[in-house]
């Protein structure tokens, strides 16, 4: 995994040379603070999809290019077999399957994402520009958006405003969500 985060920021720190972008100027993008963005281009703290989003928007380039190095290619349509989406295996708490990798100039990032269990988890806040949409698969979780905690069960859906910190927890057993980042 860590040679992975490695990668990822490369990507980001050559990203901002290319475009001639300031660290400070990226940390206001992605809404952290510059010590938070020079550690994200340190290699050595996990970067948020939402904070890789962020400049992926910003500076028009395509966010599976900054996840995994590789450029889309699909025009029309772009076919995502079931479990060959792009594994985005970053962090530990969550795991992100990307389903649109592929697609050139997309207006949203569709994900699996997959929550594990575990009994003394604990919630990982995040924020980042946008708005999410998450739909439940599997399981149940406990979502908290903008100190509002909620439980979120197969079948229920949340749209909420990125920019407030939130965060997901699995409740009882693995849990499973379709997230479109829009």
């Amino acid at each position: 995994m860590n040679e992975e985060i490695k990668a990822v920021a490369d990507r980001l720190i050559g990203l901002r040379d290319i475009m001639d972008v300031s660290i400070e100027e990226a940390a206001g993008v992605c809404g952290v603070s510059i010590d938070q963005y020079k550690a994200y281009e340190s290699g050595t703290v996990d970067i948020p999809v939402g904070v890789l989003q962020s400049m992926a928007k910003k500076y028009d380039i395509d966010l599976g290019v900054l996840i995994s190095g590789k450029e889309p290619h699909m025009h029309s349509y772009c076919l995502t077999k079931k479990g060959k989406g792009l594994s985005v295996e970053r962090r530990s708490d969550y795991k992100y399957e990307a389903l649109a990798s592929g697609f050139i100039n997309r207006k949203s990032d569709p994900f699996i994402v997959t929550v594990p269990f575990n009994p003394k988890a604990e919630p990982h806040f995040n924020a980042h520009p946008g708005h999410e949409f998450v739909y439940m698969i599997e399981g149940k979780m406990e979502l908290t958006v903008d100190g509002k905690t909620m439980k979120v069960e197969e079948g229920d859906s949340v749209y909420f405003d990125a920019t407030k910190k939130h965060a997901m927890v699995a409740l009882e057993k693995e849990a499973k969500f379709l997230d479109l980042i829009i």
